[in-house]
């Protein structure tokens, strides 16, 4: 087993992971750990603060929060955004509350200073009843926020002498941008608040382990979740998807199949899928699987049958889009460089999940030790000139709402019992290395973080941690 870090960062960390495939209990719900997180780990990282279509004219803005911290992120022209402190710089009210938009700048609300889009004060109301120097330009305009663009949105770090922000999310940028992913726009967004620590919420998605459990519908046929009918294995290495382990079932597959029934069990699959995850599927790829249905022909080994299939969806997707206008990625070359994996993280709280052309995407913050704000996004591609309305932040639903599409609420079904779980006695979760190696992965580059371990060497950690999930426990380096 790896050791997960050194001596002296266990003995920097409380609740340190000593051992790669043990995550002790106390680090989701001690007070101490959140804290430090708050000081050590966030005012450092990148953090995906928006989509840019919610900021898509000069003018419009948004407010991220992160613990006490609230940033204002503006358009200031049709190439640029920018982010600010979001305080008056007099005596340090709150610009905005909300999504808004502005024709010249933020006001205070309090005494009515005001600046521009570009952060430059403007106006002081009786400045002359001040001392010169306290209205010296640099103390009086708006504090900047480090702001860099990627994949359709904008991350803030709080942290002016970290890594780039590219730096710092590779290989997961340049898998995505193989995807074309700035392209993609809201379909719609939805959010909920978790009563849970906001590391379980992003372990729920990172494998795929629990399908036969928490998803039954999802299963293949012939797999079932009860003991000794099926197994958990990794795809075949001559599959397309060559990162993520599935369920099998244990009886091998038929040495021949039916063409016609072996397409019609796959559009099912991405049937259940797109009403379960939306834009991870989206209906619009459905129709295109419906519509090659009765045109394609496939090989009768079962093998065979699943790389055609696949390559004739590729085909079929990027055709549609490209005729739409809005062209995907190369599909096949993804498959060909094993890059097409369906689930993705960035870390520290962000993920991407592309099965065609479309996506899902989850966003994760801490509210506190025990309760997190959990945002999905449905994403597509939509023609060049279809006029699309703002994306409005939404009002946060009860984790068990019926609004919840049926996969995330299943997910969500288990989180408050195993936040829960944790009270009860536990000392330690206990994974799978090689199927639930991210966990342990992210939970040591946390580690890194809280220890004070140099910028360049957790970004090179963080290669390592960033990607699709089902992954190993990996050797970070720290």
């Amino acid at each position: 087993m790896i050791t997960p870090t050194s001596p002296d960062i266990r003995g920097k960390v409380p609740h340190a992971v000593e051992r790669a495939d043990q995550i002790p209990a106390r680090r989701y719900y001690d007070a101490e750990f959140y804290e430090l997180e708050k000081e050590k780990l966030w005012p450092h990282v990148w953090q995906m603060a928006c989509r840019l279509e919610e900021v898509p004219r000069p003018g419009d803005y948004i407010v991220y929060r992160i613990f006490d911290k609230s940033v204002i992120v503006v358009r200031t022209d049709d190439d640029s955004v920018k982010a600010y402190h979001n305080h008056c710089r007099h005596r340090g009210v709150e610009l905005v509350a909300s999504q808004g938009h502005t024709r010249g700048g933020f006001i205070c609300p309090f005494h009515g200073w005001r600046w521009d889009v570009d952060g430059k004060n403007t106006f002081v109301f009786e400045p002359e009843t001040f001392a010169p120097e306290t209205l010296c330009e640099a103390e009086i305009n708006l504090k900047p926020v480090r702001l860099e663009t990627w994949g359709g949105c904008a991350f803030i770090n709080f942290d002016d002498n970290a890594p780039t922000l590219r730096e710092s999310i590779e290989p997961f940028a340049s898998q995505m941008d193989m995807h074309k992913v700035e392209d993609l726009k809201v379909e719609w967004w939805l959010s909920a608040r978790l009563p849970c620590n906001w590391k379980l919420a992003m372990e729920a998605f990172m494998e795929g382990y629990h399908v036969a459990t928490t998803h039954p519908q999802l299963l293949p046929p012939g797999a079932t979740n009860r003991p000794g009918e099926s197994r958990y294995l990794p795809m075949p290495p001559d599959m397309a998807i060559t990162s993520l382990w599935l369920t099998f079932g244990t009886t091998p597959p038929p040495a021949e199949v039916d063409s016609r029934a072996f397409i019609d069990a796959n559009i099912e699959y991405l049937n259940v899928l797109s009403e379960g995850m939306a834009g991870m599927t989206h209906q619009q790829e459905l129709d295109v699987a419906r519509a090659i249905a009765p045109h394609t022909k496939l090989p009768s080994d079962f093998m065979g049958a699943a790389i055609a299939w696949r390559r004739a969806m590729n085909d079929a997707v990027m055709d549609y889009y490209a005729k739409m206008g809005a062209p995907t990625g190369d599909l096949n070359a993804l498959d060909a460089a094993g890059m097409a994996n369906s689930v993705n993280f960035c870390f520290p709280h962000y993920f991407l999940l592309p099965m065609f052309g479309s996506a899902s995407s989850y966003r994760i913050r801490p509210l506190g030790p025990e309760e997190c704000l959990f945002e999905l996004w449905s994403l597509t591609r939509y023609p060049p000139d279809a006029e699309r309305p703002r994306p409005q932040p939404p009002k946060p639903l009860e984790f068990d709402d019926p609004a919840w599409p049926a996969i995330p609420k299943q997910d969500f079904s288990n989180l408050p019992r195993q936040q829960r779980g944790l009270h009860a006695g536990l000392d330690v979760l206990r994974l799978s290395h090689e199927m639930e190696g991210m966990i342990s992965n992210y939970h040591r580059l946390i580690d890194g973080y809280l220890a004070g371990v140099d910028k360049d060497r957790l970004a090179q950690a963080g290669r390592q941690v960033s990607g699709a999930i089902d992954a190993p426990i990996r050797d970070l380096g720290l």
